[in-house]
C-alpha cells in the first residue's frame, strides 16, 4: 500500500504536521537525512501509528508514494532546500508535486518554481504558521505555487489546518510561485512589530508605571478579553505570571535581555526597501533586536551616557493604562497596516493578484499573530478591496483618531523618561506622515538638485525643472522645453 504524502525533515514541526495528517486519516513516509531520527520518530511519537512509514534514503521515501508523488520538505531555508531538491528530482516522475513548507526566501520559491516545472515537475512554496501546537493541531496554511499541484494536496492542508470561529479553514490558495512564501514572511515581519509593541508596552509598565510582574499579569489578561485580545497578548500574561523555580522570581526577569532573530523579519524590511513601501514599524521591530543583541556595548555604554533624570510617575495607575491600551491598538493597526501595504504593492509587481481580505482570513486560527481583530481587517477589504491603506477603513480610521491623544501623551512619557519605545515612536511617525498633506520632502528634492542636478518637479505647472544654485536670482528652467 503506497503512502499519500511524504516528509523530509524531521524536526519538531515537521513530526507534529505528519501526527496531524496521520491523526486526518492520511498515510505518510518520512525520511531524515540523519537517519536515526527516523528510528526515533517511529518508535517513540510515531509508535503505534500504522499509517507511518520509515523509510531511509530518499529513493525510498519516493518509491513509497503513490503517484502522483506528493512530496513535504521542513529543512532548513536556503542551501538545505536546493540540495533535497537535486537529491530528489532523479526519483520523480513527471507530475509529481514538491512542497517547500519551511521558511524559505520567496525568490527562492520563484527560481525553483520555474526550473522545476521546466523539468515537468510542480512546485509548491508554503507558509506554515503556529509553531509545534500549531503543527500538530492546526497551523495556519499559506499555499503558493503551481495551481495545477493545488488540487493534489488542497484536501490535505484544508483538513489539517486551523479553524477559524466561523469553523472555516485557515488555508487557501493565493497565487504562483512565490505568493504563499511571500505572505509567510510579511506575517513574520508583522509578528516582529506586534511582538516588539508588546515589549515596549511592559517596559512602560514595569519601568514607568512601575507595575509588578503580578499587576502586569492582570492587565494583560484583561486586554485579553477586549479588542486587544490576540495569541501574543495571551502568551504574554502567562508568561508574566510564570515563575522561576530556582529563584523564586518572575521568570521574564532572569531571562537575557537578548532577542534572536531568524530572518524573516530581515527580509521583509529589504522587500520594504526594495518596493519602495513605507513600513517604518516593521523595520524598527528589526532593528530593536540587533540593538538588543548588543548586550555588552550596551552595559558598558550606560556607565558613560545619561540619560533624563528619571521622577517619581504621579498620573493616576487606572487611567494611565488605559492610555497604554489605547496607544498599543493604534500602533499594532499602523503595523498591520503596513503589511498590508507591502501585500498590496508586492501583489501588484510580482502577478499574484492576492486576495488580501482572504489574507486576514488565514491568519485568523493556528498563526503567531492571530487576533481578534482580523475579522475586522477581512471586513475593510470585502467592503473596500481597492482600500489603498488599512488606516483608511472607517472602523480603523476611527479608533486612530480617538486614540491618538493617549498615543502621543504615552511617547512623550517615554521620551521624556529616557524608555525607548522605537516601534511605538515608528507607528506614530508613519501616522501622521501618511495623513500629512505637505512633508519636507521639497527641501530635499532642492538638496539633490543642488549637488547632483537630480531635477524637480514644480506644483504650480507641469515639467521637469532644474536650477543652476549658484547663479544670481531664480532661473529654474523647464528640461522638457528644451
Amino acid at each position: 500500500m503506497k503512502s499519500d504524502i511524504g516528509l523530509i525533515g524531521l524536526g519538531v514541526m515537521g513530526q507534529n504536521l505528519v501526527l496531524n495528517m496521520v491523526n486526518h486519516g492520511y498515510s505518510v513516509s518520512v525520511f531524515n537525512r540523519t537517519l536515526s531520527v527516523v528510528d526515533e520518530f517511529t518508535a517513540g511519537k510515531a509508535e503505534g501509528y500504522e499509517t507511518i512509514r520509515g523509510t531511509h534514503s530518499i529513493q525510498e521515501l519516493a518509491e513509497s508514494l503513490a503517484k502522483p508523488r506528493r512530496i513535504m520538505l521542513m529543512v532548513k531555508a536556503g542551501r538545505a532546500v536546493d540540495a533535497v531538491i537535486e537529491q530528489l528530482v532523479p526519483y520523480l516522475s513527471p507530475g509529481d508535486i514538491i512542497i517547500d513548507c519551511g521558511n524559505s526566501y520567496f525568490k527562492d520559491s520563484i527560481r525553483r518554481s520555474k526550473a522545476l516545472e521546466e523539468e515537468g515537475f510542480l512546485y509548491l512554496g508554503v507558509g506554515v504558521s503556529g509553531g509545534e501546537e500549531g503543527a500538530l493541531k492546526g497551523p495556519s496554511i499559506m499555499p503558493g505555487g503551481s495551481k495545477a499541484a493545488w488540487k493534489h494536496v488542497e484536501k490535505i492542508f484544508t483538513d489539517i489546518a486551523a479553524r477559524a470561529g466561523s469553523g472555516e479553514a485557515c488555508c487557501r490558495y493565493l497565487g504562483p510561485d512565490g505568493a504563499g512564501h511571500f505572505v509567510k514572511m510579511v506575517h513574520n515581519g508583522i509578528e516582529y512589530a506586534d511582538m516588539e509593541l508588546i515589549a515596549e508596552a511592559y517596559a512602560i509598565m514595569k519601568n514607568l508605571f512601575g507595575m509588578s510582574a503580578e499587576e502586569m499579569e492582570a492587565t494583560f489578561a484583561q486586554w485579553s478579553k477586549g479588542d486587544l485580545s490576540s495569541y501574543l497578548i495571551e502568551i504574554t500574561r502567562d508568561i508574566l505570571g510564570k515563575k522561576d523555580k530556582d529563584t523564586g522570581r518572575s521568570i521574564v526577569d532572569v531571562i537575557k535581555d537578548a532577542a534572536g532573530q531568524k530572518g524573516t523579519g530581515k527580509w521583509t524590511s529589504q522587500e520594504a526597501l526594495e518596493l519602495g513601501v513605507p513600513a517604518p514599524t516593521l523595520v524598527h521591530a528589526v532593528f530593536a533586536r540587533c540593538m538588543s543583541a548588543l548586550k555588552d556595548e550596551r552595559v558598558q555604554a550606560s556607565a558613560m551616557l545619561k540619560g533624563p533624570a528619571q521622577a517619581e510617575f504621579a498620573d493616576d495607575r487606572v487611567r494611565s493604562i488605559s492610555h497604554l491600551r489605547a496607544a498599543l491598538y493604534a500602533s499594532k493597526i499602523c503595523a498591520y497596516a503596513e503589511g498590508f501595504a507591502l501585500l498590496r504593492e508586492a501583489s501588484r509587481e510580482y502577478g499574484w493578484n492576492l486576495d488580501l481580505g482572504g489574507v486576514a482570513l488565514l491568519w485568523r486560527g493556528g498563526c503567531i499573530i492571530r487576533a481578534q481583530f482580523l475579522e475586522r481587517i477581512t471586513d475593510a477589504f470585502n467592503h473596500n478591496p481597492n482600500l489603498t491603506n488599512l488606516i483608511l477603513d472607517p472602523y480603523f480610521k476611527n479608533v486612530i483618531i480617538s486614540s491618538q491623544d493617549s498615543w502621543r501623551l504615552l511617547a512623550i512619557w517615554a521620551i521624556q523618561n529616557g524608555i525607548p519605545v522605537p516601534a511605538f515612536a515608528s507607528a506614530l511617525s508613519y501616522y501622521d506622515s501618511y495623513r500629512a498633506p505637505e512633508l519636507p520632502a521639497n527641501l530635499i528634492q532642492a538638496q539633490r538638485d543642488y549637488f547632483g542636478a537630480h531635477t524637480y518637479e514644480r506644483v504650480d505647472r507641469p515639467g521637469t525643472y532644474h536650477t543652476d544654485w549658484l547663479a544670481p536670482g531664480d532661473i529654474a528652467e523647464s528640461l522638457e522645453s528644451k
